[in-house]
């Protein structure tokens, strides 16, 4: 098929980034717009963004022209679809300019995700809320729309939830998060706050980790989070505690998991296993593991008897926090709405 045009909002930006590596030679997107803030707007993208993702900016992105963060600045570069790596407050003023005049925008930001006429979207988990859309453009008003995906943990730890809750029903889960620096964007935490040290607080993050995966699944329980930041560059790690509405064993636990969504019909960007049960003692860990199914799959190890919690069960899990916490995941949704409804 003819590839579908595509701009992003925020390229420059540590998420910007992950979008335009994972967008390189799609079999269905083309990079067409490249759009940052206002003194970056005529410049060339090799000459304002400090690449991180890699070791070379690839080529086909080096000489863009950065553009306005506006319709209008794009109007005539054949974008149809948006990917948004803005912060919250940005987008919560952008993205509807692009929905209002007809594009389809896929955010990866918090502004819209708890809105009941929003898809807050993992594909393998809920496929359907994508019909949300018409809804939403009716009251609305607007030609295009708004798709988000979750905050980065709560993808990692949805993914997880999922088949565990369809398999045994759920009543309680306690986690605490490891969480990368590479999640706080450039530059980030101060490396004084963070070498030789834990820091146990991020702004808005256990709010989200305990609300977004309720919308997601559909179902109500009880979500205890804490959330901290350590000095890994990328992949959050989550000690995951859950109480089950029945007795259950290590072995359906990991039956479960292992067998969930083997039927999903794969996308371009889908890994091969979604979610890896490891049995080794010692993992996951974010340097062996962070670019399982090239940063798309979620790792699960350690699951054992939590003998604190009526029919407890404990694990860690692990996944990439821009890659399927972030831009992967949100071009995992586009190709969804790509296979599903473009013509």
């Amino acid at each position: 098929m003819k590839k579908i045009g595509v701009g992003i909002l925020g390229a420059t930006g540590m998420v910007g980034q992950r979008f335009l590596q994972l967008l390189i030679s799609h079999p269905y997107f083309e990079i067409k717009s490249l759009m940052a803030q206002k003194e970056f707007v005529g410049k060339k993208f090799k000459d304002v963004c400090n690449w991180m993702i890699s070791r070379e900016i690839p080529e086909e992105i080096r000489e863009m022209p950065i553009k306005g963060a506006l319709p209008e600045a794009i109007s005539e570069d054949g974008v149809e679809i948006i990917f948004s790596a803005v912060p919250a407050k940005v987008a919560k003023e952008l993205e509807p300019k692009f929905a209002w005049a007809g594009y389809k925008v896929f955010s990866n930001a918090s502004a819209f995700r708890m809105e009941e006429d929003v898809p807050l979207l993992m594909v393998e988990v809920n496929p359907q809320d994508l019909e949300l859309i018409e809804k939403q453009k009716e009251k609305r008003g607007w030609k295009g729309f708004i798709v988000t995906n979750p905050n980065c943990t709560t993808i990692i730890l949805t993914l997880v939830l999922k088949p565990l809750l369809d398999a045994f029903g759920i009543e309680k889960v306690i986690v605490s998060t490891m969480q990368a620096l590479s999640g706080a964007g450039y530059p980030g935490v101060p490396s004084l706050d963070i070498i030789d040290n834990v820091f146990p607080y991020i702004e808005n993050e256990e709010e989200k980790v305990e609300t977004e995966p309720l919308k997601i699944l559909g179902k109500k329980f009880q979500i205890s989070a804490s959330c901290h930041r350590v000095a890994t560059s990328d992949g959050h790690l989550e000690d995951l505690h859950i109480s089950f509405s029945k007795k259950v064993n290590i072995k359906e636990v990991k039956e479960a998991l292992e067998n969930f969504n083997l039927n999903f019909k794969k996308l371009p960007s889908s890994p091969e296993k979604l979610i890896i049960v490891r049995d080794e003692i010692s993992r996951p860990q974010p340097k062996l593991d962070r670019l399982a199914g090239n940063g798309f799959s979620v790792t699960v190890g350690r699951i054992r008897e939590d003998k604190a919690l009526e029919n407890g069960i404990k694990m860690n899990i692990f996944g990439h926090n821009t890659i399927r916490g972030a831009a992967g995941q949100s071009i995992l949704n586009a190709e969804y709405w790509v296979e599903k409804y473009y013509s």
